[in-house]
């Protein structure tokens, strides 16, 4: 059940961080599009944090191509899995159960933050996430994301709008196999994706991932106080669906 909650009196940074189990992917856009909006209209020194899971669909961010897909037509077809160019930084991406989606929503001069800022933030906090799995992390210099000795385990794919931040970061907990070899998700060398459950040799369940992700990302963006919410409010409404921006990006900066 939902539970509203404020930022605190002190005006101190706090984060709303809301579980919402999975959720498709277009859903997902118009929420995250409504709350940017409401975001840049406000005062305050709040920031919120979506964490979900999206059926199978594949989305190319500024970074990527169409040539990254590697699942055939027929496989597309037959799986009923869409491919979509979003305004965002960061490569192509098979969305998928097992994959953990974090979209981070920050006003950042409210927050003193700079894109630069925001996005070193937003790599510590996945850092932060590896360290608590015990997930060994291979350097790659200039590189987003955390790297593993068997690829890459987890995704920036950030962007601004009006100074508000949001999409953010994609962790591929444990999904199946087939679908992390869906896509090349490197941009620069054409590497597939690497499960933490495959590097570690055990299983890595959601259930352990999803508060790490929130405490390690609230703390790593500055706020000290968070507020976990199961679901959505607007999930639960007809929602008016707004221009995602994936063809215009007037008035807007990708990051990632």
């Amino acid at each position: 059940m939902f539970r509203e909650t404020y930022a605190a009196a002190d005006g101190a940074p706090t984060a709303q961080v809301h579980l919402l189990g999975s959720t498709p992917l277009d859903d997902l856009l118009a929420l995250q599009q409504r709350l940017v909006y409401e975001t840049s209209g406000r005062n305050d020194r709040t920031a919120t944090i979506l964490l979900c899971e999206h059926p199978p669909e594949i989305t190319i961010g500024r970074q990527g191509s169409r040539c990254d897909v590697r699942l055939s037509d027929a496989t597309l077809e037959r799986e009923q899995i869409r491919v979509r160019w979003l305004n965002r930084g960061g490569g192509t991406l098979l969305h998928c159960p097992g994959q953990l989606a974090a979209y981070v929503i920050l006003p950042l001069a409210r927050f003193g933050y700079s894109v630069g800022d925001f996005l070193t933030r937003l790599q510590a906090g996945l850092e932060a996430v590896a360290d608590e799995l015990h997930l060994p992390r291979a350097a790659r210099s200039g590189r987003r994301g955390v790297w593993t000795r068997g690829g890459q385990a987890m995704f920036m794919a950030a962007a601004v709008k009006s100074w508000v931040s949001y999409f953010g970061a994609y962790i591929q907990v444990d999904p199946e196999d087939r679908w992390l070899h869906g896509a090349a998700s490197d941009p620069i060398d054409g590497s597939e994706a690497v499960s933490p459950a495959a590097v570690l040799r055990r299983p890595v369940r959601m259930q352990m991932v999803r508060p790490a992700a929130a405490a390690a990302l609230s703390t790593a963006l500055g706020c000290e106080r968070y507020h976990l919410l199961t679901g959505h409010p607007l999930l639960a409404r007809t929602l008016v669906r707004p221009d995602d921006d994936s063809r215009s990006p007037k008035d807007q900066a990708s990051a990632g």
